[in-house]
């Protein structure tokens, strides 16, 4: 059956409604049809503003095409009218002083290009915020309440919440608020949720059932070398060693360089990959050169996961996790692991420790313990099974 479920979510200051389906191949042309319908990588679903004249446009294509709508989510929302609707701040001469201000101390500290941008758009509502009043008067109170009601209220996820408290510690510590101490600033403790991991044996049905080569090539570079996404998209051919059997990652997460293995069972098909799509200048290129599209992985890697039969939900960095998953599961030293994944902290490589097999599947449950003393100990119960009808 085709159907469809429309839930809201927030982005930014503006509400949009996520479109979210198994994959059906005629519901992703009909929504690819659609102009005001795009793809979101931080949500993995298609999505559009929350209009009238989008929810008219598509209602409209959907019930045309015979795909049944799930809208409860979206009718049991009452959608904050001021939220939506607020304007862009127009900053005075001295607000637009202090962003100035802060993006070059950002800069002097050497920050990332990303880690600047998102921090400024932090500051950008922080500063909107507080108005007028002069910095060296915020109290405490003051940066709580703009978390409260600009950042927890509307919903960010935990990760942006930390990020956020990560830009006013710099903020406080650039203007030196007397009566704010920037490390009594407390961010909100990290999720635990232990990654999706695939088996070894689902690896090799996902790779199988990628019928294009150069998906196939991709796929298996992300999952032998534990890549980032990103640092699939920028690897250039240069950076590929077939002598030695290395991948040199260039200026990845954390402004890190590394060295990865190239796996030999890689090299039949890297090569036919390279002999068959002559790629000029990164392993990846898109149609008209340059580098490819994170979406197109992401909707391939779908399409390969329903032909393999594999339900759980997979993004591409479910095959580094994957990865760094069954090194561990190897024997390959912690250490080793968090220095080919490029990991700053051992605790960040901790994480696969309890999604490892290795030593959980050693560990009986008490009730097949249970089970065996009885069948050991009373020759009456040796064809004890558990399927057997019970005496009442």
């Amino acid at each position: 059956m085709k159907k469809v479920s429309l839930t809201p979510f927030l982005d930014g200051n503006e509400w949009q409604i996520a479109i979210r389906f198994e994959f059906h191949s005629e519901i992703k042309a009909v929504l690819k049809e659609q102009k005001n319908v795009k793809w979101s990588s931080t949500q993995s679903c298609y999505y559009t503003g929350n209009s009238e004249e989008n929810k008219h446009l598509l209602y409209t294509s959907l019930r045309a095409n015979n795909i049944n709508i799930d809208d409860n989510a979206l009718q049991n929302l009452n959608f904050p009218q001021k939220e939506r609707s607020r304007p862009t701040p127009q900053f005075s001469r001295g607000q637009k002083k202090i962003l100035h201000e802060y993006v070059a101390y950002l800069r002097g500290q050497r920050l990332s290009a990303s880690s600047v941008r998102t921090y400024y758009n932090f500051i950008l509502k922080l500063v909107d915020f507080i108005g007028e009043k002069p910095v060296s008067e915020l109290i405490h109170r003051d940066i709580e309440l703009f978390i409260e009601q600009r950042i927890a209220s509307e919903n960010y996820a935990l990760s942006t919440h930390r990020q956020c408290i990560s830009a006013i510690k710099h903020f406080l510590e650039l203007y030196d608020c007397g009566s704010i101490e920037p490390n009594d600033m407390k961010r909100p403790k990290k999720s635990r949720y232990l990654p999706t991991v695939l088996s070894k044996e689902e690896v090799i049905s996902l790779l199988r059932a990628t019928r294009n080569l150069k998906h196939r090539a991709i796929l298996a570079m992300i999952y032998s070398g534990g890549l980032r996404i990103g640092e699939l998209l920028e690897l250039k051919l240069a950076r590929i060693d077939i002598l030695r059997r290395q991948i040199m990652i260039k200026n990845s997460k954390g402004r890190k360089d590394r060295v990865v293995v190239l796996a030999e069972s890689m090299l039949p098909l890297l090569n036919n990959y390279l002999t068959t799509y002559t790629p000029q200048i990164y392993f990846a290129e898109g149609q008209g050169g340059g580098v490819y599209s994170a979406q197109s992985i992401r909707a391939f890697l779908q399409e390969s996961c329903r032909r393999a039969g594999i339900n759980k939900k997979i993004t591409p960095h479910t095959l580094r996790h994957s990865y760094a998953t069954h090194m561990l599961e190897n024997g390959i030293d912690l250490r080793y692991i968090q220095e080919l994944l490029g990991h700053s902290k051992p605790e960040t490589t901790m994480i696969y420790t309890h999604v490892s097999r290795k030593d959980i599947l050693k560990i009986e449950s008490p009730l097949d313990v249970t089970v065996k003393e009885m069948m050991h100990s009373d020759k009456s119960h040796e064809n004890m099974l558990l399927s057997r009808k019970f005496n009442r």
